[in-house]
């Protein structure tokens, strides 16, 4: 979506990415690597591309081939697994490689702006390795933060100071060509930004913690930030920058914000493996529903996400878009709904049919 809007659709980009679908979509704690595929194709001799047909190795699950036989843009994958200095050495291989044009590291949200003692922080360690190695990289970098606050962990008060000037500012038209895989993707961060751009405002609960997340005018924009300032002001990607393995990674995640994401995800899949498989009627999901949307209503809630849905009914993760379903088809007015619109006092939403 940034990328089209930016740059123009006739040229698409290369996307660089973490294949890191969280526990929503991939049972296994932590990001996979290259290993964790079948089918990959090598572009560089450490970066490989994913193509539609490529497949995750059970039981590690990944949206990443659906995305490449669902957009125009060539998919790459992020190997974390050598560290900072692995990420460093893909990233010199593919400018070698391609000779690009330009080179935007994009974060939405903005906790790559993160100094590393944000008692809100809670997943520092993805952004600290990236920004670490295109920190060293011989080549212009430009950052880029969309939707300051839109990931729950820095708020966009906090975030103010740190940001540069706005570079664009996200609009409904903009969001059409994604529209179709928001319908299934589950990044909530994601939803939230093209929702705000097509005029999505209030309050969105989000993730299974239920943290509220402002929608404001302000979040459907683009601000370039200072790539070195941020790494000059970011304690652990100056840790990672020498680091040569993930575990050496995490340890320092540790030590100097005390968490890392990875062990969250652990202790996350291990209470999910342990609880016993719900299966829900439309009655049932529609009387948690209507609980949950009081209880969010006296909070002042104006949206939720379907991922957040999803856990407060307590259907698993996999079970997400067949509620997103449900729902639509008990709504069909909000059939293009990224978010889950709470009803207020006064309004009428038909419970989900069959």
């Amino acid at each position: 979506m940034v990328d089209a809007a930016l740059h123009g659709t006739e040229n698409p980009a290369l996307i660089f990415t973490y294949a890191w679908d969280r526990l929503l979509v991939d049972p296994v704690p932590g990001p996979r690597g290259p290993t964790d595929f079948t089918g990959l194709r090598p572009l560089t001799a450490t970066v490989p591309t994913v193509p539609a047909t490529a497949r995750p190795i059970p039981p590690a699950g990944s949206t990443l081939p659906r995305l490449a036989a669902e957009l125009p843009h060539t998919f790459a994958v992020i190997d974390p697994h050598h560290g900072a200095q692995g990420i460093l050495c893909q990233l010199r291989e593919l400018i070698d490689h391609l000779a690009p044009e330009s080179i935007d590291l994009l974060d939405v949200g903005g906790d790559i702006l993160a100094h590393g003692d944000e008692p809100t922080l809670r997943s520092p360690l993805g952004d600290a390795l990236t920004l670490a190695a295109c920190a060293q990289v011989d080549a212009p970098v430009r950052l880029l933060v969309a939707g300051p606050g839109l990931d729950g962990e820095l708020p966009a008060a906090a975030l103010r100071p740190r940001l540069g000037p706005v570079v664009l500012s996200l609009t409904p038209a903009h969001t059409e060509r994604i529209m179709p895989v928001l319908k299934w993707h589950p990044s909530e961060a994601t939803a939230m930004l093209a929702a705000t751009a097509r005029g999505a405002r209030g309050l969105c609960r989000v993730r299974d913690a239920g943290l509220q997340i402002p929608l404001t005018d302000g979040s459907p924009t683009v601000h370039q930030a200072d790539l070195q300032a941020a790494f000059h002001h970011n304690v652990l990607a100056h840790a990672l920058v020498t680091t040569t393995t993930l575990h050496e990674a995490e340890h320092h995640a540790r030590t100097i914000c005390g968490t890392s994401e990875i062990d969250y995800e652990r202790a996350k899949s291990a209470r999910q493996a342990a609880a016993s498989p719900v299966s829900l009627s439309p009655e049932s999901v529609q009387e948690r529903l209507t609980c949950f949307e009081a209880q969010a209503r006296a909070h002042s809630i104006t949206h939720t996400t379907f991922r957040h849905l999803s856990e407060v009914i307590g259907m698993s993760g996999d079970q997400t878009a067949s509620l997103r379903e449900l729902l639509h088809k008990g709504n069909p007015e909000l059939h293009d709904s990224l978010l889950w619109p709470l009803p207020r006092r006064h309004d009428k939403i038909q419970p989900p049919r069959q």
